[in-house]
């Protein structure tokens, strides 16, 4: 290669993106936010067990409601000391996800610990029952700490020195599972039990507050929605499946992502009340700053504008492949120069 021929590049680490992080350092916010509404009064009382987890029993099959029927008896008469393990899980695991030398050990943990709660503590998020509705939290907001963490979590590439966000599931399966988790709620929004006329009144009038603000915009809401629970349950399910096709391709996802947030908000004060947590026995936020972390989390991977398709990788290749043939003819020196075909 000549003196003046461009360097070719090589490759090296893939570097963790800014934004990666930034989804690690609020994914562990949220987790310390946990820790502490577990260090509510109310969740070292027997009331943590028949109000928060016994309940999840109702409605379920023999084969999901059997293991949370048992951990209710052993937990019950250790309430105390379950709930600071607990605390001291979650705290640890908000901790070690801000700290990035434990990011890893860290997110593998909070998967574990997500999943059991997810199971136990909401009882699968109400899926296998009939009548789990999006708006008030439906698939669990346990699940969606462990999709956030599987984009959160940090991978290096040495086969590119290119930089992108993903995480295990990678761009493109960051946003599959983006697609799965709205299609999913497209279909439970079909469900007859969210297709009644009395429905989303009903979830909105039920939902907890703990705020006279809070009680006046859910009131507000439901009194809208009496009577059109299923023209709003039909639209919402056009709305969602929307969202989660559209993210599939460049055109439009950045508008979809937007509109996702907003509905996640909307979840998070009119259907799920805040989780609960201005009531003092929440346990959570509820689903909906995740759905707004995930959103903000798939954001970059449309930065560029282009789809995440095998073919517009290959249509780089030849150009690239000719200028090195082409820089390898002219420094053998053979009196042939070949120079790379001009842009």
């Amino acid at each position: 290669m000549t003196a003046d021929s461009p360097p070719v590049p090589r490759p090296g680490p893939r570097l963790e993106t800014k934004a990666t992080r930034k989804l690690q350092i609020a994914l562990g916010l949220i987790w310390l936010v946990d820790g502490a509404l577990q260090l509510q009064p109310c969740m070292f009382r027997r009331s943590f067990v028949t109000q928060i987890i016994a309940p999840n029993e109702v409605g379920q099959p023999s084969l999901i409601a059997t293991p949370i029927r048992l951990m209710a008896h052993l937990i019950e008469p250790r309430v105390a000391w379950f709930n600071l393990l607990a605390v001291t899980l979650q705290l640890l695991i908000g901790v070690g996800l801000i700290y990035r030398p434990t990011v890893k050990a860290a997110l593998l943990t909070s998967f574990g610990w997500a999943l059991s709660v997810w199971w136990i503590g909401e009882g699968l998020g109400g899926l296998f029952t009939g009548d789990s509705s999006p708006l008030t939290g439906a698939p669990g907001a346990a699940l969606l700490y462990v999709l956030a963490g599987l984009i959160a979590w940090p991978r290096d590439d040495s086969r590119t020195g290119t930089t992108a966000a993903g995480g295990i599931l990678g761009q493109r399966g960051a946003r599959v599972a983006w697609a799965v988790l709205w299609l999913g709620s497209s279909a439970l929004w079909l469900m007859p039990a969210n297709r009644s006329d009395t429905s989303v009144h009903d979830a909105i009038a039920n939902a907890p507050s703990g705020a006279q603000w809070l009680t006046s915009i859910q009131s507000t809401a439901a009194a809208a929605a009496t009577g059109r629970g299923l023209a709003i349950a039909l639209g919402a399910a056009v709305v969602s499946a929307a969202l989660g096709l559209t993210v599939l391709r460049p055109r439009g996802a950045k508008l979809a992502l937007a509109l996702s947030t907003a509905i996640g908000l909307v979840c998070f004060l009119v259907g799920q009340g805040m989780g609960g947590i201005l009531t003092g026995s929440g346990t959570d936020p509820g689903t909906g700053p995740l759905l707004i972390l995930l959103a903000f989390s798939i954001y970059p991977l449309h930065r560029s504008g282009q789809p995440l398709d095998w073919r517009h990788r290959r249509q780089s290749e030849p150009s690239q492949t000719s200028a090195h043939v082409s820089f390898a003819i002219e420094a053998t020196g053979t009196g042939t120069r070949s120079r790379p075909a001009s842009r």
